[in-house]
């Protein structure tokens, strides 16, 4: 029988803490007026967080109230509707994300302070050049005496930045300042935003040559395919002393991996017997497709806007996607979404906001899985979803079951610095994957927690530690003893 319920509209979709408004009000000092304000603002359908009182005069008063909206449009809408209450002056809005990175997120400071000429004189020169000259002697030397062993790049070009698509290397800038502060809050480990004024493939790689003596590993984020896969792939060739890394295709697949190792104890279902649809092959669907056929699944299908990725096929076609043609879609199926999903067990988007539709799901097999993660607007909306999936997950915090890359890349760098890992290979991710799934014990294990919080503190140890084990396994880690010593000992 199918399922009557009715599809919510997007003026259901619930206010996100990412567009929250601070409005000053100067309201009249008459009995109600308040009410009238917050009245507006639920007629409006925002969501109010805090009412502040600013300054009383005899007359009026003045008040900051919080208000989340559904998005930027949502939230004009809402000082709008409170210009129309008489009695109300609106003397200032404020956008609290925007007020969030004024003057940038992260800094650089120092471990130890200069209080004096003898400190001045150890941290600087004279006494730098020892150890200076000790790195020299010994190059293995500079894991120890430097920033090196604990200190990432981050890597963009800014071309495929979120969902945005290609803004430029400044406009990534905040992008990649949050994910520095992301690895330093969780996992401890440095790390700087790179942003390159280039989108040519030979200079991104000879310029991350360049700088890599600085750094203990290198993190690509945001690069546009298929120029992604050219410049991961020669990094890890060219750079044989650190470890590279594209974030958007591996971090993904690892949480995803995760995110589905435990949606399958919910619905009593193993990987070799999943139908699984993947739409967008770019770097999050070839990165996660290679890591779930590694994992065992041998019906995946991806799609994109030419439809099913089959083996014969013409349109669009490049050495990437005709290596997608060959490894996926063993009964070579054709057509739209609509038709590749029937029967479907999972689906797996990282392609455009709306491209699955209620209907759609409908097709699926029983309990379906849908994970939505185009960002910040997902192929559709969980409100949509929901009458007819049995799990749904998103990229976005402001939903249940997040699937976000912080959950793995902290303690997957943490856990390769530790042990001077010179590769991440697949073994170390499908540890890593099945790490994160861990963190959610079975008793709390729900179709609203399938991922553990990115803010719970046992994930970056539990990753950084099972990453160690496969490193060792796997002989990709090469962590040596090096006496700190300058001395000929």
């Amino acid at each position: 029988m199918e399922n009557t319920k009715l599809i919510p509209s997007t003026e259901t979709i619930k206010p996100s803490p990412g567009y929250t408004l601070i409005v000053r009000c100067v309201i009249q000092n008459k009995v109600g007026m308040l009410g009238r304000v917050t009245t507006a603002i639920g007629e409006a359908g925002g969501d109010i967080g805090a009412v502040d009182l600013v300054e009383f005069q005899k007359d009026k008063f003045i008040r900051d109230i919080t208000i989340r909206a559904r998005n930027e449009e949502h939230g004009q809408q809402i000082v709008d509707r409170l210009k129309k209450v008489q009695g109300l002056e609106i003397a200032g809005v404020s956008d609290r994300t925007f007020l969030l990175h004024i003057g940038g997120k992260i800094q650089v400071r120092s471990k130890i302070r200069l209080t004096n000429r003898y400190d001045l004189s150890m941290a600087y020169t004279p006494g730098v050049a020892r150890v200076s000259m000790a790195i020299h002697d010994d190059p293995r030397k500079v894991f120890q005496l430097t920033i090196k062993k604990n200190t990432l790049a981050i890597v963009t070009d800014g071309t495929a930045v979120l969902g945005l698509g290609d803004v430029g290397p400044e406009a990534a800038l905040p992008v990649m300042e949050g994910k520095a502060m992301i690895f330093k809050e969780f996992a401890e480990v440095d790390a700087f935003p790179i942003c390159l004024a280039t989108k040519d493939v030979d200079e991104i790689v000879r310029t991350v040559k360049i700088i890599s003596p600085a750094f203990g590993g290198i993190n690509l984020e945001d690069i546009s395919s298929p120029r992604c896969f050219e410049i991961e792939e020669r990094l890890k060739m060219e750079l044989e002393d650190i470890p590279v890394i594209h974030d958007d295709q591996h971090c993904t697949a690892i949480v995803v991996l995760a995110a589905l190792l435990n949606s399958l104890k919910i619905v009593k279902k193993e990987l070799s017997d999943l139908k699984v649809v993947v739409t967008g092959v770019g770097a999050a669907g070839v990165g996660t497709t290679k890591l779930l056929l590694k994992a065992g699944i041998k019906n995946i299908i991806g799609s994109d806007t030419y439809g099913a990725i089959y083996r014969g096929m013409k349109e669009g076609m490049n050495p990437i996607r005709e290596w997608y043609a060959e490894q996926t879609n063993p009964n070579n199926l054709k057509g739209s979404l609509s038709n590749i999903i029937e029967g479907a067990d999972v689906f797996i988007g990282v392609s455009a906001p709306g491209v699955l539709k209620p209907e759609y799901i409908r097709k699926m097999n029983r309990d379906p899985i849908v994970f939505a993660l185009a960002n910040p607007v997902p192929e559709i909306m969980p409100e949509e979803a929901e009458p007819y999936a049995r799990i749904i997950a998103t990229g976005r915090s402001d939903y249940t079951n997040q699937i976000n890359n912080a959950l793995c890349f902290p303690g997957l760098f943490r856990g390769v610095l530790d042990c001077r890992a010179h590769e991440i290979n697949d073994e170390m991710k499908i540890a890593a994957a099945k790490a994160i799934a861990s963190v959610v014990a079975a008793k709390e294990l729900s179709e609203e927690y399938i991922v553990p919080s990115i803010f719970n503190k046992k994930v970056v140890k539990v990753v950084a530690k099972e990453v160690v084990k496969a490193a060792n396994k796997t002989n990709a880690a090469r962590r040596q003893r090096v006496p700190v010593s300058v001395y000929h000992v």
